[in-house]
């Protein structure tokens, strides 16, 4: 074999090695740190809109999978997070107007509009929380989302699952295997590298 074709099979063989290694470092981030059926709130991550405003696919996935928690008694209050992060619109707001159509009265509705990031968005979720004696929740984000998410919560000591939302039916399997294939990676990462020092995430774990 020329030295050309080693090279090849080698790089293969260390990307091969790499996805593997992403891949079981993904499937094994915990979901929950506690068992828990019933909650004090839902916390729905926000992810930014459209460029006219209006809910992007997975924005509204998110909310209506919140709604959707919400009926169904897992918590009696929901939190919005996100703010203007990638465009003008604040990205609570947007989801906190859909749930309210959808019949979520605004009494039981939260929005958070400063973060940036997820890292913010459990942040001042969580003290939203403390300011109402909240001491649980499930955060509901996409599916390729939610490990990155347990990485971030296992920073707190409050009771917490994960729990996703579909993904919208217009993404096709290339779509969502290109998202589950960039959160891989970068959870390995966090895994290995741990969290840059930031003041948005305590160091509990």
């Amino acid at each position: 074999m020329r030295l050309g074709g080693k090279l090849l099979v080698g790089v293969i063989a260390m990307m091969t090695i790499a996805v593997v290694c992403a891949a079981f470092v993904y499937r094994t981030i915990p979901n929950h740190n506690a068992d828990l059926n019933h909650f004090d709130t839902l916390i729905v991550l926000g992810t930014p809109a459209n460029a006219d405003g209006t809910a992007s696919a997975e924005q509204r996935e998110r909310t209506l999978e919140g709604v959707r928690e919400f009926q169904a008694g897992v918590a009696p209050y929901v939190i919005f997070t996100g703010g203007a992060a990638h465009n003008r619109f604040v990205e609570a707001h947007v989801m906190a107007a859909l749930a309210m159509e959808r019949g979520v009265p605004a009494s039981a509705i939260f929005e958070e509009g400063r973060a940036q990031n997820t890292i913010q968005n459990i942040f001042y979720s969580e003290q939203i929380m403390a300011a109402h004696h909240w001491a649980s929740a499930e955060v509901i984000s996409s599916p390729s989302h939610l490990p990155r998410t347990g990485l971030i919560l296992q920073h707190y000591t409050f009771a917490w699952r994960t729990h996703a939302a579909p993904w919208p039916a217009e993404y096709t399997w290339w779509e969502r295997g290109a998202r589950f294939c960039l959160e891989a990676e970068y959870c390995l990462k966090l895994r290995v590298f741990g969290f840059p020092r930031t003041p948005y995430l305590p160091r509990h774990v």
